[in-house]
């Protein structure tokens, strides 16, 4: 079902909005200051292509350590992100969603656009996997945060 909804996605939206996502990263490239940006740029844009039966998690939940993207300086990284490009990018994805909500047949475009959405204001420290992946990443962060606790 995930391939039929990725290949109906990519001709109704999910091209252009890989390619805006694309395009960022080349101009984020281009820059040389916003090389840091284009790397999750490219991940994301391959997301935006196909996103059903995947989904972006934090890389620490899913390696279980902290790295550069998913400490400090990631968050300053998001918050750059942000006010130059994800502002833009999230809007984009609202205003699809809010025209793909407006038909039944449209609702679950509606849903992955949303989700996108969400990732285009903050990229920094997030990877794209399979739904079971991440499932399985967050139980076992959850189990290891649960027996930490425990030990307190």
């Amino acid at each position: 079902m995930s391939t039929i909804g990725n290949l109906i996605w990519f001709i109704f939206g999910g091209l252009v909005m890989g390619l805006a996502w694309w395009i960022v990263g080349i101009i984020a490239l281009i820059s040389i200051v916003g090389i840091p940006w284009a790397k999750a740029c490219f991940v994301m844009g391959k997301f935006a292509f196909f996103p059903f039966g995947q989904e972006a998690i934090k890389r620490s939940i899913l390696t279980g350590q902290e790295d550069i993207g998913t400490g400090a300086l990631g968050t300053l990284g998001n918050i750059i992100w942000f006010i130059v490009f994800g502002l833009w990018l999230a809007l984009s994805h609202v205003a699809l969603a809010i025209f793909y909500a407006l038909t039944l047949i449209g609702i679950p475009f509606a849903i992955q656009h949303l989700k996108l959405a969400g990732i285009a204001i903050a990229p920094i420290g997030k990877t794209v996997v399979a739904k079971e992946v991440a499932a399985a990443a967050r139980n076992s962060h959850a189990m290891q945060t649960v027996a930490r606790l425990r030990k307190q």
